[in-house]
């Protein structure tokens, strides 16, 4: 399986084929079969090792609750729609997917405006 890559630049990478990805790379500590902590998180320092581990620990949490979240609310979304389409009514609500646009792009910026819109297209599908 080919994996994204972000890297430190903030740039999206793939792993030319045929190459392994950067998680192949760095030394590795045959007795915990890990990336060596500095590898994990940029650090030698152990303090602040243990804290990117920590911080790293509720941002995987968080992140496993947005997955659930999306999840959740594409489902949703797709009975809202296949509702109002069995009973006659549009695929699209035009005027709603705005107020979503709008709810994000205030909370959000222009950021918000692009999560939206995937959040969005969950839901209901492509145009």
């Amino acid at each position: 399986m080919m994996t994204d890559v972000v890297e430190s630049s903030g740039s999206l990478t793939r792993p030319e084929p045929g190459r392994p990805g950067p998680e192949a790379a760095g030394p590795v500590d045959a007795r915990a079969g890990d990336a060596k902590p500095e590898a994990r998180t940029g650090t030698a320092e152990p303090t602040a090792a243990a804290r990117i581990v920590e911080i790293r620990e509720r941002i995987d949490e968080i992140d496993r609750a947005l997955i659930e979240l999306w999840q959740e609310r594409a489902r949703l979304s797709q009975e809202v729609g296949a509702t109002r389409m069995a009973s006659g009514g549009t695929r699209l609500v035009l005027a709603r997917e705005r107020e979503i646009l709008e709810r994000f792009r205030a909370a959000l910026g222009a950021d918000g405006t692009q999560l939206a819109l995937l959040l969005l297209r969950a839901g209901r599908g492509p145009l």
